[in-house]
């Protein structure tokens, strides 16, 4: 009996904007996959890039939920799979994020829990929607976003930190848990990276610690999570990628 020729889809957390809506449009035009993009309430910039995305040839699906509510994530996976009977998904970005600044002292409990909450919450409940499918299926690509804060700390985001900490070493173990099953899980640290959530710090303070100057994009962290997509990358697992231009190896 042939094979039957499934459509292959990236579901992207967090994906209507900043480094999600990039890794979008990246993954569709090198890889030529089809996207799922997860949003949790801004619905227009949802809609926009998907056009942009339907514009570079390729299939979208709107997936409003938060990543916070496990029902939610299932409820729209499974929405996904009954509108798209002949896809599957191949790779899975939990981009998903959101920053509750300031130092510990002054931090509100509500701070804490709502960071810790979308961040590591949000990959549990994400990752093991998805998981199951890329075990049946013998292979996948898991790639999260952590960061610069997560690796060494930063001052204001202990939140934060604990938070993207927890994924790289999450990242780590699902990596040992999957490999046989040719399932590789990595994660991409970004420092700082022109974005809605850097919009409000004090840029050029804040450039003159970075070696090269300047803030990063968010195409050139899209770049690296393109390259964890492809073939070249199927030896590598259970790494830290940092894209911080020197601020931090």
């Amino acid at each position: 009996m042939a094979e039957v020729n499934m459509e292959k889809w990236a579901l992207i957390t967090g994906a209507s904007r900043g480094i999600g809506r990039a890794i979008a449009l990246e993954l569709a035009r090198a890889h030529q996959l089809h996207i799922i993009v997860n949003y949790a309430s801004n619905a227009d910039a949802a809609r926009s890039t998907a056009d942009e995305l339907a514009a570079l040839g390729v299939r979208t699906y709107l997936a409003p939920f938060d990543v916070r509510d496990a029902q939610a994530v299932t409820a729209g996976i499974d929405g996904w799979r009954a509108a798209n009977p002949g896809g599957r998904i191949e790779v899975l970005v939990n981009n998903a994020g959101v920053t509750r600044d300031n130092l510990m002292v002054f931090m509100k409990p509500e701070d804490w829990h709502t960071v810790i909450d979308i961040h590591l919450n949000g990959f549990f409940n994400v990752t093991t929607a998805v998981l199951q499918g890329l075990v049946r299926q013998r292979g996948g690509r898991i790639i999260n976003l952590v960061s610069l804060s997560g690796a060494k700390g930063v001052a204001g985001q202990t939140n934060y930190s604990a938070a993207k900490s927890g994924i790289i070493g999450a990242t780590r173990s699902l990596a040992q848990e999957v490999a046989k099953r040719g399932i590789t899980v990595n994660a991409v640290a970004p420092g700082f990276i022109t974005s809605d959530m850097t919009k409000d710090l004090p840029v050029d303070q804040l450039k003159a610690l970075v070696p090269m100057g300047r803030f990063g994009t968010p195409e050139e962290v899209a770049g690296v999570v393109s390259f964890l997509v492809s073939p070249a990358a199927a030896y590598i697992t259970g790494e830290t990628i940092h894209v911080n231009g020197g601020l931090h190896a």
